[in-house]
């Protein structure tokens, strides 16, 4: 009697051109590795610090305070009743999440550069993986403005409920503009001082310690800066309505934050094959 013949091997089929077609699938397969390097990063930056947390608390303090003086004291520019300090903190809050996750996104791909070299997961992880820092600051400096708010009489209103949605686009224009930063990065190297640079320069050109609305003439010009429309749209949410939303400078804040991430990702998603080669 002759056996059976035993069912053959299951096969590994290795294809070409499988970052094209499941690209997306396999995003959502790695997502316990977008979880882990979110929270390596997260630890790294905690790790043996002695005020731990405290450190992204001491930037906005220091920062509210000196723009507080300069702005509020010697400038004398105008608060529409609201106290300087919160005027400051408030627009604190979008900048410094932005700033920080295009900081940490922008220098990604360079910083995890054995990883990609060695094993295959769609890189996008990577600058994804990013934002988790500067969510986690992000909270914590929430949690000061609504003590301070708290301390100065104001109240939170139902404006907070619509936050999120500012807070995703600060995270999608960070995203956006990370994406680039970060692609670039892997072949000129020199992207990694020119983003400090643009950062520092980018904190005075936006509104973060002075209000848009008492400066009718400037309104265009600064409306071509999208985080204009993300540091007024949190001031809505934050101060009660205080300022008043601009619907223009709404729309065009997002149309240009939709632009910068689409580009970015298309650009990304252009140079991702050769990141394992030139990093």
């Amino acid at each position: 009697m002759n056996a059976k013949p035993s069912a053959p091997p299951a096969e590994l089929v290795i294809e070409a051109g499988r970052t094209e077609r499941h690209y997306w699938a396999d995003l959502w397969r790695y997502r316990e590795l977008l979880g882990f390097l979110a929270w390596r990063d997260i630890k790294v930056r905690y790790k043996q610090a002695v005020l731990g947390a405290g450190w992204a608390l001491i930037q906005p303090i220091v920062t509210t305070i000196v723009f507080t003086v300069i702005f509020g004291k010697l400038a004398k520019m105008p608060d529409g009743g609201v106290p300087y300090p919160l005027l400051v903190l408030s627009g604190l809050l979008p900048w410094q999440l932005f700033s920080a996750a295009l900081s940490g996104s922008s220098g990604s791909l360079v910083s995890n550069g054995n990883l990609i070299s060695k094993v295959y997961f769609p890189r996008l992880i990577i600058p994804l993986s990013a934002l988790g820092v500067a969510l986690i600051d992000f909270t914590i400096v929430l949690v000061l403005f609504l003590g301070v708010a708290l301390w100065f009489g104001q109240i939170p209103t139902w404006h907070w409920l619509v936050l999120p949605v500012f807070i995703g686009l600060a995270i999608g224009a960070a995203l956006g503009a990370g994406l680039w930063l970060t692609a670039l990065t892997v072949k000129y190297r020199d992207f990694r001082f020119i983003v400090p640079f643009l950062l520092q320069v980018g904190m005075y050109i936006s509104p973060v310690g002075y209000r848009t609305d008492f400066y009718p003439s400037w309104q265009t010009l600064l409306n071509l800066n999208p985080l204009t429309a993300i540091i007024n749209g949190f001031r809505w949410c934050l101060l009660g309505g205080n300022q008043a939303l601009d619907s223009s400078a709404l729309l065009c804040g997002t149309a240009g934050i939709s632009i910068l991430l689409v580009t970015g990702l298309w650009y990304f998603r252009k140079t991702e094959r050769s990141f394992a080669d030139v990093i």
